[in-house]
């Protein structure tokens, strides 16, 4: 059986791809500054691997953050109570600007000083995702009824 990586380390990883990737830094110059492998630094960023105290530090004089940034937001452990989870919105933020696109997607709207233009891009998002959504739920684009 596959295992699971632990969601904090899952959330660390992310954090520590969010960083890099704001930051400009591609995963090779990590390996350079860590004196480690590539493989070891997917597994990190993926969760599969956990990353140590020291190294965590080490990270964090790298990448300019203090060491608490890796567990901001991070989930507590605890089980909600039943009824009354809700998904974590800080974990999609995480995920999503955990992407290229994410992080694209993100500077080029923090570029845009129009409030108004802004709310039409929120807007048009917002359409394309809904469209999106009923597209799923008719089976998709094409799908016979």
């Amino acid at each position: 059986m596959k295992k699971v990586p632990n969601p904090i380390d899952t959330h660390v990883g992310a954090r520590l791809r969010m960083r890099r990737m704001l930051i400009g830094m591609r995963q090779e110059k990590l390996v350079e500054a860590l004196n480690i492998t590539f493989h070891q630094i997917q597994k990190y960023e993926k969760g599969a691997n956990r990353i140590g105290a020291s190294r965590l530090q080490e990270l964090a004089r790298i990448l300019n953050v203090p060491p608490a940034f890796f567990f901001e937001d991070a989930p507590s452990g605890a089980a909600p109570a039943p009824g009354l989870a809700e998904p974590n919105a800080n974990s999609y933020v995480v995920d999503f600007l955990s992407t290229p696109e994410g992080l694209q997607l993100n500077k080029a709207f923090a570029l845009i000083r129009d409030p108004k233009v802004r709310r039409r891009i929120l807007d048009l998002v917002a359409s394309l995702a809904e469209n999106s959504d009923a597209a799923a739920n008719d089976g998709g684009i094409g799908s016979q009824k």
